[in-house]
């Protein structure tokens, strides 16, 4: 069960690079959406969402770059509408109002490692890889080291869990952490050589919609679009996961990926959804209290998270208003 997807790798001097299903004209009431990842069958369930606000009239272009940074500075620039990432440390340390509106996915993760490291005790001192700085992956290993009283050695950094797995199976990494669908992967392909080591309970938000809150009082027609479908998407998903291959189809989305890659799209959402990835509610109120928690205890809030304002985080207005067209 999983999908390998193959990621494009993008040079700093390449960061941008805009899909053939985003609209054709960039049009100036075009939303301009910054991924700071690559589409891809882990991205599809947004894809959907975004052509379904676009049969109600939302024009959008959705954009790559090569780090979540990137997208995030594209937001702070204004280059760029929506982000989609983890913003919370450059809100605190910015005076920019950057404001969360939708989670898209929770930080579902597993830490993996050679049989060799049976506890993380044994991993003291060892080397680690990550997705990237500052990313998820690495705010999970940060509390869990200091759940464990360990520090970990040199750290390297290899975007994309499919690609951390595949150098574990080639011997260059020995320890990371990767998504669900990859950890299955992993443990089927070779878990004589590998185990899972313990994580964390709870799940903090992984990706989140987030943009300028200017921008969101300007623009609240398409805010209110873009909420609406993804929570109608969110909802349906949860009940049947199918629907999100379905709806592939409908659009043709991916459509340049192996066929042996998209027949697998319904194993990942099934697995996805059981590993409770996607909140039907598109996180809000639970959602900040949970990040606010997690990522203090990562170090990369300062808090103490009972003393961080909701309201200095997220954007309330836009998913309440879409919950309530819609019903609990």
């Amino acid at each position: 069960m999983g999908v390998f997807i193959k990621k494009v790798t993008l040079t700093a001097a390449a960061a941008v690079t805009a899909f053939s299903f985003s609209v054709s004209a960039l049009a100036s009431d075009t939303i301009k959406i910054a991924l700071g990842d690559v589409a891809s069958v882990e991205t599809l369930a947004m894809l959907v969402a975004l052509e379904r606000a676009k049969e109600n009239g939302l024009n959008y272009e959705l954009t790559t770059f090569a780090k979540e940074n990137l997208a995030i500075q594209a937001i702070i620039s204004g280059q760029m509408d929506i982000g989609i990432g983890s913003p919370y440390s450059v809100i605190q340390k910015t005076n920019v109002p950057i404001r969360n509106f939708f989670q898209i996915s929770k930080l579902v993760f597993f830490p993996v490692a050679e049989n060799k490291y049976a506890t993380w005790k044994d991993l003291d001192g060892e080397p680690f890889t990550f997705h990237a700085r500052g990313t998820g992956t690495e705010a999970i290993g940060n509390i869990i080291a200091k759940r464990e009283n360990i520090s970990f050695g040199t750290r390297s950094y290899v975007p994309g869990s499919e690609n951390r797995i595949v150098a574990m199976m080639k011997g260059q990494i020995n320890a990371t952490i990767v998504d669900l669908s990859n950890k299955n992967i992993l443990m089927s392909k070779a878990g004589d050589r590998f185990h899972v080591l313990p994580s964390l309970g709870g799940a903090a938000s992984d990706e989140i919609l987030f943009a300028n809150q200017n921008w969101i009082d300007s623009n609240k027609e398409n805010v209110s679009i873009l909420v609406e479908a993804l929570l109608t998407t969110w909802r349906e998903m949860n009940k049947d996961p199918s629907i999100i291959d379905k709806e592939r189809k409908r659009f043709n989305l991916l459509s340049d990926l192996p066929a042996e890659l998209l027949q697998e799209v319904d194993a990942y959402y099934i697995e996805a959804v059981e590993g409770g990835l996607f909140d039907p509610n598109g996180g809000g109120v639970d959602a900040a209290k949970s990040d606010f928690d997690f990522y203090v205890k990562a170090g990369q809030l300062k808090g103490p998270a009972g003393s961080l304002k909701i309201e200095d985080y997220w954007a309330m207005a836009p998913l309440e208003a879409a919950i309530s067209k819609a019903g609990n």
